[in-house]
């Protein structure tokens, strides 16, 4: 549309120049009048102004130079129309100027869009290609920075992307030791991570060495760790070949043994001539704690013999003939914390085995006592049972909770709570006495004899309790004779170890109820068992210690002494016996004259068995037997094997 009115306008313009031609002529000639030099100059001001379409800077003077050129020559060469004619050909009109100028304004942003299109094209291509050149680069720069410095590193590099490094350490939480090490093959990265101290503590602690210690207590976890599993192997292998040191606990005054217990590195025992004697094994250096008697006891004619003997890691508690009962710190001795009398002969005491509690039981009546914060002993409850009681266990792990006692009388068996007003039955059937009792953090296990016509149905059985719900959990046994003695407070998790009359031991799955094991070694029946997750120490009546390796079902070793084996404990280095006789009063002999001399296989033996790395080294041994027969002691030692109760000066004070 625009070229059409163009080429009209332009039709329009030769008219009009042929039709005025001798005008124009007559204008175009050369004159020196004013009002026509002004009249050109107005009308190349008006077709003339390149101004407007010109966008650089220096346009204005270029503009100035061609106007002064042209106006010379059409002053001097050409007419002033052909000039005109010429603006009008090129189409140098005002009404096109604003068109022209918007045509090449978008012509221009066309042309740089397309330029700024293809620059960035050529950008992209020239980074992809060197992208990886970059991430090379920046791997190198990053393990440069970890090589400089590894206490300060933050970033993990996982492969292709960056993990915290606290958020890499808790994903390493998750494997094992093997795992660990493979890890750290893979970069010094991962190896800083694989090798971190709060790994490495927490799986010593996961196995179950130094329960007690913390983060800092160890520059290197990781050797820690490697120098307890050498140390736990060369220990299980002393205790299958009987290599370590072997000790006898005696006390000659104390006449005839009554009973013991163990815990931990004390070892405690009770005597008929009324004294209670405490060792630590720790320091054979020094002699037994010497426990003093009540003065209601001590004031008696005759003593009263010790019936009960209980010890745990702080307390230490002894109960009388005549019904009294004290408790002593195992740390300072001396004097007794606690002291009560009991209305009837002491039939069952128990100690808590992490918590300072006490509970004992004289016929039916039962009593139960506990410390407080500030370490006062006071009384929590009493209850009266329908029959004896005959056996009192407390269940451990109560923590805050306070004391559970679990008690077997009769053919029933009873839970004593102190926040509950009457004991709450757990088990009862008619004409079926209960000849064992153990119980855990979470079950209660018993042992039943069948009478009459149940026998016909399998036998005597181990029946299994929870203490959540009070429901029977599992029924094990099948046995003719009866069971003797059970462990399930020590025994690995599902699992439960049994001795009976018929001479075996056995092993049993809870949670299938079947039997893992059944071992014969004993000659008579067996009293007392311990189990851990890979043997198994059991004593008979006849005097015999029996060690088993559970996976195979074989005897490792066996250790022989005179009377039944009442007392069986050990941990992973240590094992205490104890050989207690059943007749407290020899036949022949007056036990309460001093010399004692011709009852001494009368007496009963307590044996301690040192399995550890340092067993057999020079400062383990008996300062008895690392001295010379020149030195008093030794000399002292010949003659004390002759003369054993005469007290010599400068005797050891072990003898």
């Amino acid at each position: 549309m625009a070229e059409e009115e163009l080429a009209a306008f332009r039709e329009s313009w030769k008219e009009e120049l042929t039709s005025k031609n001798d005008e124009e002529r007559l204008v175009c000639a050369p004159s020196s009048d004013v009002p026509s030099q002004s009249g050109q100059g107005d009308l190349r001001k008006r077709y003339f102004e390149d101004s407007k379409y010109l966008n650089t800077a220096d346009s204005t003077s270029k503009l100035t130079e061609r106007e002064c050129t042209d106006d010379a020559s059409d002053t001097e060469d050409q007419p002033e129309y052909v000039s005109i004619a010429r603006s009008l050909l090129d189409g140098r009109t005002s009404p096109l100027l604003d068109r022209i100028q918007e045509e090449r304004t978008r012509r221009k942003r066309q042309y740089q869009n397309m330029t700024n299109a293809c620059s960035k094209s050529l950008q992209q291509k020239q980074k992809q290609q060197q992208q990886p050149q970059r991430k090379v680069k920046k791997e190198e720069e990053l393990l440069d920075q970890l090589i400089q410095d590894l206490n300060e590193v933050n970033d993990i590099p996982f492969f292709d992307i960056e993990l915290p490094y606290e958020l890499a350490l808790k994903i390493f939480r998750n494997l094992n030791c093997t795992e660990l090490g493979r890890c750290a093959q893979v970069s010094r990265a991962w190896r800083v991570l694989a090798e971190d101290g709060v790994l490495w503590f927490k799986m010593c602690r996961g196995e179950g060495y130094h329960q007690e210690a913390s983060v800092s207590d160890s520059l290197c976890w990781k050797s820690t760790l490697r120098d307890c599993r050498n140390s736990a192997k060369t220990v299980r292998s002393n205790w299958k070949n009987r290599v370590g040191s072997i000790s006898q606990l005696q006390f000659e005054l104390g006449k005839v043994l009554c009973d013991v217990s163990s815990c931990d590195s004390f070892v405690l025992a009770g005597y008929t001539s009324g004294d209670v004697r405490l060792w630590d094994t720790l320091h054979w250096d020094s002699t037994a704690s010497f426990l003093k008697i009540n003065s209601l006891s001590a004031n008696s004619v005759p003593r009263p013999q010790v019936s009960h003997v209980q010890v745990n890691s702080s307390v230490a508690a002894a109960a009388y003939e005549d019904g009294c009962v004290d408790l002593w710190s195992t740390e300072t001795g001396g004097e007794p914390l606690l002291h009560y009398q009991s209305p009837e002969r002491p039939q069952a005491l128990a100690l808590g085995p992490d918590s300072p509690s006490l509970g004992s039981a004289a016929g039916p009546h039962v009593r139960l006592d506990s410390a407080d914060d500030r370490g006062y002993w006071r009384t929590l409850c009493r209850a009266q049972l329908p029959k004896t009681v005959e056996s009192l266990v407390l269940v451990p792990g109560r923590g805050q909770q306070g004391p559970l006692a679990a008690l077997s009388a009769g053919d029933a068996v009873y839970l004593l709570d102190p926040r509950e007003e009457e004991p709450r039955t757990l088990h009862s059937v008619y004409g079926h006495p209960v000849t064992c009792l153990d119980a855990s953090d979470s079950q209660v296990a018993l042992g039943v004899k069948r009478t009459g016509w149940a026998m016909h149905d399998g036998g005597n059985k181990i029946h299994v309790y929870s203490l959540e719900t009070g429901k029977p959990v599992s029924s094990v046994g099948d046995s003719l004779g009866d069971f003797t003695c059970i462990n399930l407070r020590d025994s690995p998790p599902h699992l439960l170890v049994c001795g009976n009359k018929d001479r075996r031991v056995r092993v049993f799955d809870l949670r299938s109820g079947s039997s893992v094991a059944s071992l014969y070694g004993h000659h008579l029946g067996v009293t007392s068992v311990q189990i851990d997750d890979w043997k198994i120490v059991s004593g008979g009546g006849e005097g015999l210690v029996c060690v088993w390796e559970m996976r195979m079902g074989s005897k490792l070793w066996e250790m022989h002494n005179r009377h039944p084996v009442r007392h069986v404990n050990f941990n992973s280095s240590t094992l205490v016996t104890a050989n207690i006789p059943d007749d407290k009063s020899p036949r022949g002999a007056c036990i309460t004259d001093d010399d004692l001399t011709a009852h001494r296989r009368h007496r009963g033996v307590i044996c301690h068995y040192d399995f550890s790395e340092d067993a057999l080294s020079q400062d383990h041994i008996l300062p008895i037997c690392r001295s010379d027969y020149i030195e008093s002691s030794g000399y002292n030692y010949n003659i004390g094997l002759t003369v054993p109760y005469d007290r010599l000066p400068g005797a050891h004070p072990s003898l």
